[in-house]
């Protein structure tokens, strides 16, 4: 969904069919509040992130108050609230990772995009974050970019792998997410 399909609603930052996709989600669930991460997802993809807007549709859609949705939203680090790139970058800095060199390969990335953790490139490309586990031990050092796994990183790979990202060509990571 983007923001152009449907008619945005009154002060709640969500589309008329963001709205009708969320009430879709709940009647999927014998408890509707179970639909809420979908109902998450349904309000980042139509407005790039989780604005305090996108929030507060959700929200009132679903009948919860705005305090539970953001502190769910919080809670998980696929959801995010502010603008950002086209491409998200999450480098993995649990144990495994962390033995394996991800500081050297957060410290390349922050380099070579000359941006900091939780910053944007200027061109709007990418966005650098960490996560504490991806679950992907086996491939530590380890990145996400967007749903696409790139592991058993050197700096020289993380080069290559950014070329065909900013490139805009369909890079072909080490292992797809779940």
């Amino acid at each position: 969904m983007n923001a152009g399909n449907g008619e945005r609603g009154t002060g709640n930052g969500l589309s008329s069919a963001a709205r009708a996709e969320i009430r879709r989600l709940m009647a999927q669930f014998p408890e509707p509040q179970s639909a809420l991460l979908d109902a998450l997802f349904v309000a980042q993809e139509e407005v790039g992130y989780l604005s305090p807007e996108a929030i507060r549709g959700v929200a009132e859609v679903m009948d919860l108050p705005e305090s539970e949705v953001t502190s769910v939203a919080s809670f998980y680090h696929l959801y995010h609230f502010k603008p950002v790139g086209a491409h998200v970058i999450q480098v993995c800095t649990n144990l495994s990772c962390a033995l394996n060199g991800c500081g050297r390969i957060l410290q390349h990335l922050k380099t070579r995009l000359k941006i900091d953790v939780g910053q944007t490139t200027p061109d709007r490309r990418f966005t650098l974050k960490t996560a504490e586990c991806l679950a992907a031990c086996e491939l530590a050092p380890m990145m996400l970019i967007g749903d696409d796994r790139h592991g058993q990183l050197t700096p020289e790979k993380v080069d290559a792998i950014l070329t065909r990202y900013a490139d805009g060509r369909s890079p072909k990571p080490e292992a797809r997410g779940p």
